[in-house]
């Protein structure tokens, strides 16, 4: 099964694209790093704009991968003049993964730190150390915002 993980942002949105089997299965890990990054928007251009680039960039990624299941990483509601942009860019994301019929789970941040760590109040570097060892990674996945959606795409995969 491939795993579609979304950290939400309108500036940068994380990606991270996992498979996973159940354990045991030919001797390999059961999940597994396929892709991870950010799809980086142009700060110069009007919101508009930016929410039609990552849609673009979605659909892009989507086409490549075909992920089974998208995990979006539900918002956390922060006092914060981006607030509104990042809900926004939110939607463009989840209209996007419906138009292409993947189904979609939104997980808050304290759920993902919690099937990830066993504690819903982790810090981002208890966070990164179980996506490493869940991933059997010897780097860590960089910048943050990618880190962030390997995790919401492992807690899918926990959770299915």
């Amino acid at each position: 099964m491939r795993i579609l993980g979304i950290d939400p942002g309108l500036a940068r949105v994380g990606y991270g694209v996992i498979e996973a089997a159940p354990p045991g299965q030919a001797g390999l890990p059961s999940q597994r790093l396929l892709d991870c990054g950010i799809l980086r928007t142009d700060a110069g251009r009007g919101e508009g704009e930016r929410m039609v680039e990552i849609a673009s960039d979605l659909r892009v990624l989507v086409r490549t991968w075909r992920p089974d299941l998208a995990v979006v990483e539900k918002f956390f509601f922060y006092r914060s003049s981006t607030t509104i942009a990042v809900v926004q860019a939110r939607g463009v994301i989840i209209m996007t993964l419906a138009r292409f019929r993947i189904p979609i789970v939104e997980i808050p941040p304290m759920q993902i730190k919690q099937a990830l760590t066993g504690n819903g109040h982790a810090d981002k570097p208890e966070v990164l150390e179980a996506v490493m060892r869940e991933l059997e990674l010897e780097v860590p996945p960089r910048p943050d915002d990618a880190a962030d959606a390997l995790a919401a795409a492992l807690t899918g995969w926990f959770q299915r």
